[in-house]
């Protein structure tokens, strides 16, 4: 019997609900595993630096080699997620990511390891993690429905955070007892569950038509529809400030349990525990947030709580103190970050889903690396209680940036498009026959000039997100109400790509602008293949040639969209 239930039973389910689905439940209590692996080697990371180096910036540098990775990586990772099966990339990226761990595991057996042996260990496993994470949070929507995707996103977090509950303490009574390398080897065994039950998984795919975009232009497509999406660069750039800040707790732990505290690898694993125990409350409670609260209304909210809970963790020398704060801290951490994942995945199609996440993941960690970097600097310079104070000031006048960046609503994905006709084309045509240039042709009366430019705007958007480029309007001088909307495409494959791409709130965007067009014939489109110096065939390429594919024109009735 297949599992679907209804949408009435997924909203009383709540959090819950897509755990109902098999395959989502099994990966997630397989990446609870994992997680909770590399929470017991990120104490032992953490705690073998402070052994071997006394300076600050140097324990901060672990953070920094797990996190830079996936900064520095993650949008080829979120194009090679995109373009390949994300099952295999996420088998591969965990391989990559068990590798690192094996060999910290070695090292540390054979005491062979140094801070800087350390440190680009730590380096490879977050790249595994790096390349793991688009794939991986991408594929989530193909594991539950769409009315259960929130629900999914949540879930993940409450699962990194369930391990961080209990995985630091573990690995701080671990580290004490056994030492570095067993908290190594915990890592390197718990990434097997994973790697089995994405080997089990048996992924359903809808191979595309249209031949698979290469890496670098699949990561240009990626950057063009991140950089033309207002609401996913609002989400980005509050998501980075979010990261450079309030990575300050992350990347000071030890130095709190260690000089603050005046404890040890236990006292540390304990606080990281709290952070997470917090975290999981933060997590329960996204789906009551989202109800009571706008968006820019609950990271305010999260962003003032964190400032507060940053400046109880600069004056307290009591552990209890030192716990409530973290629980807080870490509860309203999750709540913004999961309201940031939440955002980007909503809001992109499936065609650049895991760029998009790629850009999300770029956007947080590369503000803890950085952040982590910074925070390690000042506390070298002025002490632990400066540093965190002075990130508690800079949280607190955070929520300033909405007054330009204010959080944007976000609604369901709408994505599911009908596949349209290929355009009636006499030319011989290859995929690499260009640049492609659109014309399209409205008459729009004077007295709705002005509302027409208006919606022309994000058609523009609309557009280049999808794959155009040197957009243009213009208005006839000498007959004001004909306008002439102008792009490129670099290919006849990309602009089949781009013409497909369209999700169907765009296609009601195209469709409103078409609306603006009076007159008893159509709105009139022109496709014109422009051969500049330099690309001029004197030979008219045939089908057999090589490299030259000719696409196929699907005869279908789909609809006539530019």
């Amino acid at each position: 019997m297949t599992e679907q239930p209804n949408r009435q039973r997924i909203a009383a389910d709540g959090i819950a609900a897509p755990l109902r689905y098999t395959v989502f439940r099994r990966i997630w209590l397989a990446s609870l595993l994992s997680n909770l692996g590399l929470l017991i080697q990120g104490v032992g990371a953490a705690w073998a630096m402070t052994q071997m180096a006394a300076s600050a910036d140097k324990v901060a540098l672990v953070q920094t080699a797990l996190m830079l990775p996936i900064m520095l990586i993650s949008m080829p990772a979120g194009a090679i997620a995109d373009m390949y099966d994300r099952r295999i990339v996420t088998l591969i990226s965990l391989a990559i990511a068990l590798m690192g761990a094996t060999a910290l595991t070695v090292l540390a057996w054979l005491k062979l390891i140094t801070p800087e042996t350390l440190l680009v260990f730590c380096f490879v496993v977050g790249s595994g993690n790096a390349l793991f994470g688009p794939a991986w949070q991408s594929s989530v929507s193909e594991q539950v429905p769409p009315e259960a995707l929130p629900s999914a996103v949540a879930l993940n977090g409450i699962s990194y955070n369930i391990a961080r509950s209990f995985g630091p303490a573990v690995g701080g009574v671990i580290v004490a007892s056994l030492g570095a390398v067993a908290a190594f080897a915990c890592n390197a065994i718990l990434y097997l569950p994973l790697l089995v039950v994405l080997l089990l998984w048996r992924r359903s795919t809808e191979p595309s038509r249209l031949p698979r975009e290469k890496l670098n232009r699949a990561m240009v497509s990626g950057f063009r529809y991140i950089t033309n999406s207002p609401p996913i660069k609002i989400v980005l750039l509050r998501t980075l400030v979010m990261g450079l800040i309030g990575g300050a707790i992350m990347a000071l732990m030890p130095l709190i349990a260690r000089d603050l505290l005046h404890g040890g690898a236990q006292t540390y694993g304990i606080m990281l525990g709290a952070f997470g125990m917090g975290a999981v409350v933060g997590a329960l409670n996204i789906h009551e947030l989202r109800k009571r609260m706008s968006g820019e209304a609950a990271i305010r909210a999260c962003t003032i709580s964190m400032a507060f809970a940053m400046a109880a963790l600069a004056v307290s020398t009591e552990p209890v103190l030192t716990a409530a704060a973290l629980v807080l801290a870490g509860a309203v951490w999750m709540a913004a970050v999961a309201l940031f994942n939440i955002g980007v995945q909503l809001s992109a199609p499936r065609w650049v889903a895991g760029r998009s996440l790629a850009a999300f993941q770029a956007s947080i960690s590369g503000g803890i690396a950085i952040g982590a970097w910074g925070w390690g600097h000042l506390t070298d310079y002025a002490g632990v209680e400066v540093a965190l104070l002075t990130a508690a000031s800079l949280m607190l006048i955070s929520p300033v940036l909405g007054i330009w960046l204010a959080m944007p609503r976000v609604g369901a994905r709408n994505e599911n498009a009908d596949v349209l006709a290929d355009p009636e084309v006499k030319l011989s045509l290859t995929a690499r026959s260009g640049p492609l240039v659109v014309e399209i042709e409205y008459r729009v009366s004077q007295e709705n000039a002005r509302a027409f430019h208006n919606v022309m705007q994000d058609v523009q958007l609309s557009r280049q997100r999808n794959g155009a480029y040197g957009w243009s309007i213009a208005r006839d001088i000498a007959d004001p109400e004909l306008w002439t909307e102008r792009y490129h495409c670099p290919t006849w494959l990309d602009y089949l790509r781009q013409r497909n791409r369209s999700t169907q709130s765009e296609r009601a965007l195209h469709q409103q602008a078409i609306d603006f067009h009076i007159g008893p014939d159509p709105v009139r489109i022109r496709r014109m293949l422009e051969r500049p110096f330099g690309s001029v065939r004197w030979k008219e390429e045939t089908p057999d040639r090589a490299g030259a594919e000719v696409l196929p024109v699907v005869a279908s009735a789909a609809g006539s969209s530019t």
